[in-house]
């Protein structure tokens, strides 16, 4: 889960990480009394998405009078903001962020993400913070500093001294440094995110940090332990399919494939596309109706697929163990009935009950193709949607 920029600050500044002052705002006036608000003689009036790039996009734009405020505003809000992380078909701007305007005079880039490759928690700083951290990344590699956290110890005081020490902070602002960095430490394991990204953490002319963006991503599995970070959600942010499969416990992710995919398990699931592309197929979603799936679950997760208009075709791929076999062809013939289905079903399901379930498909009645092995699913499956 995924939340704005402003929401990402206001946890921030509870744990003691310094932000400037802003404001959000939904309209063109709130935007302007924000301001006023807030006081001159700058202001930064910024986009809300859910990505990245969006100074470089034209979502964020400096105001110096109130009317420039309005003006910047008006452009902003509403605009179908393009960047790197959105896509050709960009995002559509509901919400603005009034902020001060900032003392800019060196930007650093500073993040916590878990490194499941050696089980700690990592984070990475640069002295090169900013818009263009992925060039960086890409072609100065060594100007970017990774120290591993072991999550019993906790970032040390050597750990910051070392990650100050990476990207040359000057001497002035190493103390509050490091403090900032076992702030957002504690900031990231308290709240169970999966990523916290500051850029860029900015040095003015006095040597004072402070972060001028945030960037929050949760860990979905824990979101339970936290009401307060589900309150945050966007939906507007969210693809609509995602968030309709999200209500009926389905994990669901649209693809740009005509082949739509319903299979019970990731890893099977993932097996699943890999093998439709093997034999000259292209996925048109990742869907895993988990171990506990009914035949209410399985015939929304047929009309969620569906409502994707370049679907042609669906396999159905199932492992039966805790889920068996005729439970998913007792809802597989649920779903064809309930919508209609008019493009090509193949089935393939092996496993506890798979007789079963199988005897239940071909006494249906219903056009469904059967195949043995995932081989033959997905060779049956392109053939019918070429």
């Amino acid at each position: 889960m995924k939340i704005h920029e402003y929401q990402g600050k206001e946890i921030l500044s509870r744990f003691g990480v310094p932000v400037p002052r802003g404001i959000p705002a939904f309209s063109v006036d709130e935007a302007v009394a924000a301001a006023e608000k807030l006081g001159g003689p700058v202001w930064v009036v910024k986009a809300q998405i859910h990505a990245g790039g969006r100074g470089k996009g034209g979502g964020v734009k400096v105001a110096k009078s109130l009317d420039d405020v309005k003006a910047r505003a008006s452009d902003i809000l509403g605009m179908q903001l393009v960047t790197h992380q959105t896509g050709a078909e960009g995002q559509k701007v509901r919400r603005l962020y009034i902020e001060d305007g900032a003392d800019i005079q060196k930007e650093y880039y500073l993040s916590v993400v878990t490194d499941r490759g050696t089980q700690k928690v990592a984070f990475i700083a640069s002295s090169e913070g900013g818009m263009d951290i992925e060039e960086v990344a890409h072609s100065t590699p060594e100007k970017i500093v990774t120290v591993f956290v072991d999550p019993l110890a906790g970032l040390t005081q050597a750990q910051g001294e070392e990650l100050a020490k990476g990207v040359a902070m000057p001497a002035d602002s190493v103390a509050q440094f490091i403090d900032i960095c076992q702030k957002l430490y504690q900031c990231y394991m308290d709240t169970d995110a999966s990523l916290v990204e500051i850029n860029p953490l900015n040095r003015d002319s006095k040597g004072q940090l402070i972060a001028l963006d945030a960037k929050f991503n949760f860990d979905s599995n824990a979101l339970f332990r936290h009401p307060e970070i589900v309150a945050l959600r966007d939906l507007d942010e969210e693809d609509p399919a995602e968030v309709e499969a999200s209500k009926f416990d389905l994990a669901y992710i649209q693809l740009d494939g005509n082949i739509g995919c319903l299979v019970n398990g990731a890893g099977l699931a993932m097996s699943t596309m890999d093998t439709i592309k093997l034999f000259g197929g292209e996925p048109a979603n990742f869907l895993d109706v988990g171990g506990g799936a009914t035949a209410e679950k399985v015939t929304e997760a047929f009309k969620i697929m569906l409502k994707n208009p370049d679907v042609k075709g669906i396999l159905v791929n199932i492992f039966g163990g805790i889920m068996k076999c005729d439970t998913i062809a007792d809802g597989v013939i649920t779903a064809c009935k309930a919508v209609n289905l008019n493009v090509p079903l193949v089935v393939r399901m092996k496993g506890t009950n798979e007789d079963l379930g199988k005897k239940m498909l071909a006494d249906s009645g219903l056009p469904i193709i059967s195949a043995d092995s995932m081989a033959e699913a997905a060779t049956k499956i392109v053939a019918a949607v070429a």
